[in-house]
């Protein structure tokens, strides 16, 4: 029983990293982080090596499977995929209807998350200090990147795979993010409703490359520079800030494939500045009690795991 709890919890713990990976600007790295899984998920991903997969290829699957941690991944990514193909409509939705608060939400997670982890350095030196400083920069000039037009062929498609999934498990730097930023977003979701299955098969044998070998650069970092990379990571988390501003001014529109306007380039605005230029109420106290929810679900999942890692 309290192995199906277990699982259970991993499965909603891949929902919500699924949640995150649909909003471009909150990286699905992040809710790893903050949930206690991202070093079991990091190691998972690094146990797909030559050794097991020889288990796989002589067909000793039960082995392999023990070997990779199947039951902790399958559950993650069963999670992931429930909410990928259940809430990417529903947070569309939002989106476009109810941007502020959902932003607000988002920026009182990743704020207070960012926070979080840096609670777990022990030893803290001018080196973690200037990695937040770099992380924070790094982020903030990712999030201004302008999105450009990018070819159709389906190569660039594993391509787009293969870096997005980098970003998806680095906290705060967002695969969908990054998507938009190479002109893969909307063609990822339209593959998704459609149920195209090349498209999404090619993309996913891209991240799949790319998850392999980016998820070793990292655990590595964190097993020889623990408190340095924990310190990029958190300010990685710090500088998207920037992409989940709530109150944004539209300078320029694209058209889309199918024919309507969306934001091409933003910038932000303070609340006052928002109700002026975009002649919008800026829904302050929506925006504060959704910053507040976003701060207390993260105090409350960080109390949550520390029970469960008592008991």
């Amino acid at each position: 029983m309290d192995l199906i709890k277990k699982y259970f919890l991993n499965y909603l713990k891949g929902m919500a990293m699924g949640a995150a990976d649909i909003v471009p600007g909150v990286s699905g790295g992040s809710i790893a982080l903050i949930t206690g899984i991202y070093s079991k998920l990091l190691d998972s991903i690094n146990s797909f090596n030559t050794k097991n997969l020889k288990l796989l290829l002589s067909f000793h699957f039960k082995p392999f499977y023990k070997a990779v941690n199947g039951t902790f991944l399958l559950s993650l990514f069963l999670g992931i995929l429930t909410s990928i193909f259940t809430l990417s409509k529903i947070i569309t939705y939002l989106m476009d209807e109810h941007p502020v608060p959902l932003w607000s939400f988002f920026c009182g997670l990743i704020l207070i998350s960012a926070f979080v982890i840096l609670k777990g350095i022990n030893r803290w030196h001018f080196g973690v200090v200037l990695a937040i400083i770099l992380g924070t920069i790094i982020a903030y000039f990712v999030t201004e990147l302008p999105p450009v037009s990018s070819p159709d062929s389906i190569w660039f498609t594993f391509i787009s795979g293969s870096i997005a999934i980098c970003a998806m498990i680095l906290p705060g730097i967002s695969g969908s993010f990054l998507l938009l930023i190479l002109g893969k977003y909307e063609t990822i979701l339209n593959a998704v409703s459609e149920r195209d299955v090349v498209t999404l098969g090619v993309f996913a044998f891209g991240c799949l490359v790319g998850i392999l070998s980016f998820s070793r650069v990292i655990s590595w970092l964190l097993k020889r520079y623990y408190a340095v990379t924990i310190g990029l990571l958190s300010g990685f988390m710090l500088g998207s800030m920037n992409k989940l501003w709530p109150w944004k001014n539209v300078t320029a529109y694209r058209t889309s494939s199918s024919g309507e306007e969306k934001p091409f380039l933003t910038e932000n605005l303070w609340p006052g500045e928002y109700l002026n230029q975009v002649d919008q109420d800026p829904q302050l106290m929506y925006a504060v009690l959704a910053f507040l929810f976003g701060i207390a679900l993260v105090i409350g999942i960080e109390r949550l795991a520390s029970i469960l890692n008592k008991s």
